[in-house]
């Protein structure tokens, strides 16, 4: 942990002044003549991200200046923990006053590497904040997203369905949560069988996941992520430019862990049931193949079109067992669709949701904590377009149009409905870095699902 909560911030501390633009133009005329020309000689003029080394009279590092956005940003010092020498820092009273929460979060990301297989050449900068509530906030936030990223970027060699289920089975007792999981054969005796069809062709066992905790008298909230710990593509094999990054494809089971943790630790007043599909889409003489039929959870027959639609194939048994509890909410995570990539990029998970005022609800808050998710419509009229001639519903639309709607609509047959329900179709992957996001797996919509959770439930 590269932040240190310390009721006595430690003397000998390199101090740290935080500004903007503003700021620092305010504050520069009471600096120094000496600090204001070598600022301006180094042209530091509190742009975001930017920092300033100030030398000491004896050689030493005697502060440092740095830019941030705005005092809350949830990355406005993720820049600095592997720039700086290392060495122990703290936040300079003259500069701007960070929320605490901010702070930690920020620097505690900046030093974020995932470092399984490649160790760090150098550690990070040691932030010393005072202790608090905020602060506290601040590191929890950061472990769970870190904790996010590893599972994201751990190769499947070594994190697959077996592997998912030890994660999720740590965490159960961490929090003293109850845990199962049905693997193999056992899924199409307890009727899961479209989690079976797409899993069994591997030689590590599907199985679906399930976590619950909390006091049976609160709501109840159903938590579904799309545990696809591999995907070739199945019988309709991707390419090798697209398979490249398919150990991401259990970001939403990642993700959907992240976010568990986080319910669990600020003790949320829900009754939390946490569930992950999880499988490996291998090729194998057994693999489910185009046209097959498959029956699911709820009796409803699924055509395959393609079996690298499969993320749509195990959720919909997973929902349906979600719906079967009677929850108050239903949120599913997914990297389910390229389509919804390309509407949206990256950064911007697509969020589809049953009522319009809880989706710009979302909207807003993602925005406002930079952790952005964008709406997007469930357009009952495209349904035609996932309906099979021979069986119910087909896992791929009859045209490349509407991708991720159609995805959405698919998802929305296997709940009841009046089931209240969000689906984020996100990337969970960094494909460019930025201060505090490294490319690699990420933890999207977590921290605003979570504060949405919080006025929901626990305001």
């Amino acid at each position: 942990m590269s932040v240190q909560l310390k009721k006595t911030l430690p003397a000998k501390a390199v101090p740290i002044t935080v500004v903007d633009r503003a700021a620092f133009q305010a504050l520069a005329t009471s600096l120094p003549e000496a600090t204001r020309q070598w600022l301006a000689t180094v042209g530091f003029v509190g742009a975001a991200d930017s920092h300033a080394l100030l030398p000491g009279v004896d050689g030493q590092l005697a502060g440092v200046f740095a830019g941030v956005a705005h005092a809350a940003h949830p990355f406005a010092l993720s820049h600095l923990p592997l720039a700086l020498p290392e060495g122990v820092y703290k936040l300079d009273a003259a500069g701007l006053a960070l929320q605490p929460e901010a702070a930690a979060l920020s620097w505690e990301l900046g030093g974020y590497r995932f470092d399984l297989y490649k160790p760090a050449r150098r550690a990070p900068a040691t932030l010393v904040l005072k202790p608090g509530a905020d602060a506290e906030r601040g590191l929890a936030l950061a472990a769970a997203m870190a904790a996010t990223r590893d599972l994201v970027n751990t190769p499947a060699e070594h994190m697959g369905p077996a592997e998912l289920a030890g994660a999720a089975k740590a965490l159960a007792k961490q929090y003293d949560a109850s845990f199962r999981e049905i693997v193999g054969d056992a899924l199409l005796k307890q009727n899961f069988p479209s989690i079976h069809a797409v899993g069994r062709a591997s030689t590590r066992s599907p199985r679906l996941i399930e976590l619950n905790w909390g006091n049976p008298k609160h709501p109840k909230l159903a938590l579904v992520g799309k545990g696809v710990c591999f995907d070739s593509g199945g019988l309709n094999i991707k390419g090798g430019e697209g398979m490249r990054q398919m150990k991401k494809d259990m970001g939403g089971a990642a993700n959907a862990l992240g976010l568990a943790t986080l319910i669990m630790a600020f003790k949320l007043p829900v009754r939390l049931q946490l569930l992950i599909p999880a499988v490996e889409n291998s090729i194998a003489g057994n693999a489910y193949r185009p046209g097959d039929v498959i029956k699911t959870r709820k009796g409803l027959h699924i055509e395959i079109g393609n079996t690298d639609a499969e993320g749509r194939v195990v959720l919909s048994d997973a929902l349906a067992y979600a719906a079967e509890g009677r929850p108050d909410l239903v949120i599913d995570l997914a990297t389910l669709t390229g389509a919804a990539r390309v509407a949206l990029g990256a950064q911007l998970p697509a969020l589809f949701a049953k009522h319009m005022d809880t989706a710009r609800d979302l909207v807003d808050l993602g925005l406002k904590l930079d952790d952005p998710l964008w709406h997007m419509p469930l357009w009952a009229p495209y349904h035609a377009g996932i309906e099979s001639s021979i069986g119910d519903i087909v896992n791929t639309g009859k045209s490349a149009l509407a991708g991720a709607i159609n995805a959405a609509l698919f998802l929305e047959d296997f709940l009841p409905p009046q089931q209240d329900w969000l689906h984020v179709d996100l990337f969970a992957w960094n494909d460019a870095a930025r201060p505090g996001r490294p490319v690699g797996g990420e933890a999207q919509t977590i921290r605003t699902l979570l504060a949405y959770l919080e006025q929901r439930y626990a305001a």
